[in-house]
């Protein structure tokens, strides 16, 4: 599943000047930082909603979890609430692409959602680490999917999800790294420190690189 299914209406703004300058103390990072960067939210976001936008597009190419998410609110005519997901069969589920399991994922979500009451959570009130173990409780649903709501439905500004294959490949390449395993993660980490607390437009910044770079 790639991040752009949180993406693809996203605007752009010319953020605040501290942001470019804190960024750009890191040389390696200086030369790709845009001249017109982007803004992390387009205005208030529906948590449920994304969630069940990741987990629809798990492990699916960006088209593909576009068409099948495409066909999953088509039964509701729009995102379907929580008590009309739950009045939902597997098996109508199954016939717009959902895997078994995924249809339980949605299902999972959404049973979560209604048995904490969360349709008008205050999200705002909660760091981004409370977020994240509440939310990794739901079956289906694991921390980069979290960080991923973070960054683009919260538009929390200092996240840096350092399982994400594309942030990886994008260090590896840009910052000559060889280390491997355990050891390129926590090389990967001490990189990214001082990016905060603006860690999440480094991520934006190192992902716009990779799709516009022949890796």
């Amino acid at each position: 599943m790639d991040f752009t299914i949180f993406a693809n209406t996203l605007p752009y703004f010319y953020p605040m000047k501290e942001i470019i300058q804190h960024l750009s103390k890191d040389s390696i990072l200086r030369p790709i930082i845009p001249d017109v960067p982007f803004s992390l939210t387009e205005g208030e976001r529906n948590l449920y909603h994304d969630l069940l936008r990741s987990i629809v597009g798990q492990q699916l190419s960006v088209k593909a979890a576009s068409t099948i998410h495409g066909r999953f609110i088509d039964l509701y005519g729009g995102p379907p609430t929580v008590d009309e997901l739950l009045a939902t069969d597997t098996e109508t589920l199954r016939s717009v692409g959902l895997s078994y399991q995924k249809a339980g994922y949605v299902k999972n979500v959404a049973t979560y959602f209604k048995e904490h009451k969360l349709d008008k959570a205050d999200w705002s009130a909660k760091s981004d680490e409370e977020i994240i173990t509440q939310l990794t409780t739901i079956k289906g649903v694991g921390k980069w999917t979290v960080q991923m709501i973070l960054m683009f439905s919260l538009g929390r500004t200092d996240v840096f999800p350092v399982d994400d294959l594309g942030i990886k490949n994008a260090m590896v390449q840009l910052y000559q790294l060889t280390e491997t395993g355990k050891d390129l993660k926590k090389r990967m980490v001490e990189l990214a420190q001082p990016w905060s607390p603006y860690s999440t437009y480094a991520c934006r910044m190192l992902w716009d690189w990779k799709d516009n770079t022949a890796l």
